[in-house]
């Protein structure tokens, strides 16, 4: 049968937390008998955005990472409960039974995502459902995605074989939860921006007392001999090679400016970095 999959565009997501209150306006003072008891207003966080800062002044960006359940193919939580207190439905959602999980907090634990949190007050282990009350009702997509104004989520309704077809095409990865992951049925799209580093640099022309940009200077990137990357800089003189594995290298900037202006750089990845303003 088909399934329910939640695709996240982190080069998509501005961190304006929509989803996080259409969650919040969804299961705060509401209880669904069978799927979720209600959340309370603090605490917890269904749908979490975690956020990555990379690079330095002057060459830093941004990226942000929607963390809510991951629906678990082989859920660790389903394999730590007791009493059959979480199910894996045939349409994919995996849900917390709030009668029958009450008390059981190790299931907190056992998420390698920690995307289960616990309800005090109720003494019950609590997460994100997928909505599946409102899909039970005939809704296309759960409330975060509704929110989500910029597209960075979005569902797929299809069979397993289809969605592993999708996800070879689009490049769409998972997160990787440790040894205890359960293949999770969250993709993402864009994944780079939040584990992995970039290069950048400015390109100028003349000398101290009058520059210009440097634009349309071709720049490749290389490891060893192999060339990985090939950019333009754009008006500003500016460049960036994206999706670098961190703690690698060492790396060959090879930078080629018009008639006669040519240099190479090399460069060892830690962490994001700029080579700073290059004067060709």
């Amino acid at each position: 049968m088909k399934r329910w999959y939640l695709v996240v565009d982190v080069e998509k997501c501005e961190n304006c937390n929509n989803c996080f209150l259409a969650c919040k306006d969804e299961h705060c003072g509401n209880d669904w008998p069978g799927y979720a008891a209600s959340q309370p207003i603090h605490g917890q966080r269904w749908m979490n955005i975690r956020r990555k800062e990379r690079g330095r002044f002057p060459a830093i960006d941004v990226a942000y990472l929607p963390t809510p359940c991951m629906h678990c193919d082989d859920a660790p939580c389903r394999l730590a409960a007791k009493n059959g207190a979480v199910i894996k439905r045939p349409d994919g959602m995996v849900i917390i039974d709030p009668q029958k999980s009450r008390g059981q907090k190790a299931l907190v634990r056992s998420c390698p995502y920690g995307a289960i949190w616990w309800n005090e007050d109720r003494q019950i282990p609590q997460k994100c459902t997928f909505c599946a009350h409102l899909l039970d009702a005939g809704w296309t997509e759960p409330r975060c995605v509704q929110a989500c104004p910029t597209g960075a989520l979005s569902v797929q309704h299809l069979e397993a074989g289809e969605m592993e077809r999708l996800a070879v095409s689009q490049g769409l990865e998972v997160l990787d939860g440790g040894k205890t992951a359960g293949r999770p049925n969250v993709y993402y799209r864009n994944l780079y921006r939040f584990k992995k580093c970039f290069i950048s640099g400015t390109l100028v022309t003349g000398d101290a007392g009058r520059s210009d940009c440097a634009a349309g200077a071709t720049v490749k990137l290389y490891r060893n001999e192999t060339l990985l990357d090939k950019k333009v800089s754009d008006d500003f003189g500016d460049f960036k090679f994206d999706g670098i594995p961190p703690n690698s290298g060492p790396y060959r900037i090879e930078i080629e400016y018009r008639a006669g202006g040519r240099k190479q750089i090399e460069v060892v990845v830690q962490e994001s970095c700029s080579v700073g303003t290059v004067w060709l």
